[in-house]
């Protein structure tokens, strides 16, 4: 039996539904610079794969909350759009895409190369004022690369054993990190970077037939407490967003936390919906919520399946009507 073309590429996805297996991320390129909770390198095979259903090829991908940029860094070196528009309200983690686009990415990889990592020397530079864009980024990548989980958010700390008890030079990887700020210099001339509002964006290229998005929120509908603890930038009006995405003429992928509450939009405004499984950073299998207008090319996927069962238990138990009491 011939095997499809798609099943060859993303054999990661082609799995029973009774055991589905989530993306192997060793398998993915790492292009970004950063570790970050709720990455989305496990999600690259899938965004491919909406790409090239993709007729003709989109000119740009704009992705209003990039975040460690992934998904933005995948469309350029595999040259899946022309350019890209990538947004991040994070003073921090905006100084590092700033610094790229600035020309700054060899300038990072020489400071990265040549830093002396200890607790001490950490200590020092991160603690440093009055400082340049570029210098904040490095300040970024060191926290970033140091701190428990990657996590930039206030009160985060650094790690204490690490990975074999190497504790804050267990994801120091300084050849690694420089080779990747390297090959970022090569793609920098097609990032079009901005510190704002990502909805304002949206907003703003909503009505270009050849711009896509990639939405994936850092923030968890109902979890304020929890994104609050992994962000500096936590709330949104998760509403407002999904208002946007109607009036989107080109087309989107959202990602989102598997909620009740996420699922009630996405009906309300007309969207369908995937789950999907993955990792979390406990290696825990969940499973993703992918939304958008037409997500049928998902169903090619024996791991992925539609929340119908779900909705239709949600629907009896709104239609379900008190019974009276008579005395």
């Amino acid at each position: 039996m011939k095997i499809p073309k798609q099943q060859l590429l993303f054999p990661e996805l082609y799995r029973d539904k009774v055991s589905p297996k989530p993306v192997n991320v060793a398998s993915v390129p790492q292009r970004s610079p950063f570790r970050y909770p709720g990455g989305k390198t496990w999600f690259v095979p899938v965004f491919r794969d909406w790409m090239v259903n993709h007729y003709p090829k989109p000119e740009i991908l704009v992705e209003p909350f990039v975040g460690g940029g992934i998904i933005s860094l995948t469309a350029l070196f595999e040259d899946l759009v022309s350019r890209v528009v990538m947004v991040e309200i994070d003073e921090n983690i905006a100084a590092v895409w700033q610094s790229v686009v600035d020309g700054h990415a060899e300038w990072l990889a020489k400071k990265i190369l040549d830093f002396d990592l200890t607790k001490e020397a950490v200590i020092q530079e991160i603690s440093k004022t009055d400082i340049s864009v570029k210098e904040k980024a490095f300040q970024t990548i060191l926290k970033n690369r140091t701190f428990h989980g990657g996590i930039l958010a206030e009160g985060s700390g650094f790690l204490k054993h690490g990975e074999n008890g190497k504790g804050i030079r267990s994801r120091w990887y300084p050849a690694t990190l420089a080779k990747r700020f390297g090959n970022l210099k090569l793609v920098a001339d097609r990032i079009t970077f901005r510190q704002e509002d990502g909805l304002g964006v949206i907003r703003e290229y909503s009505q270009r037939g050849d711009v896509v998005f990639f939405i994936d929120p850092p923030y968890t509908a109902g979890g304020k407490k929890a994104g609050k603890r992994l962000y500096r930038h936590f709330t949104l009006d998760h509403e407002h967003l999904f208002t946007l995405c109607e009036s989107v003429k080109g087309d989107f992928l959202m990602t989102y936390d598997n909620t009740d509450e996420v699922k009630t939009m996405a009906r309300r405004h007309g969207f369908q919906m995937r789950l999907i499984p993955m990792k979390n950073t406990h290696h825990t299998t969940m499973e993703e919520l992918v939304i958008g207008k037409d997500l049928k090319w998902m169903d090619r996927y024996p791991a992925v399946h539609e929340p119908v069962a779900e909705y239709n238990k949600a629907v009896k138990r709104e239609r379900k009507v008190p019974t009276k009491r008579y005395q």
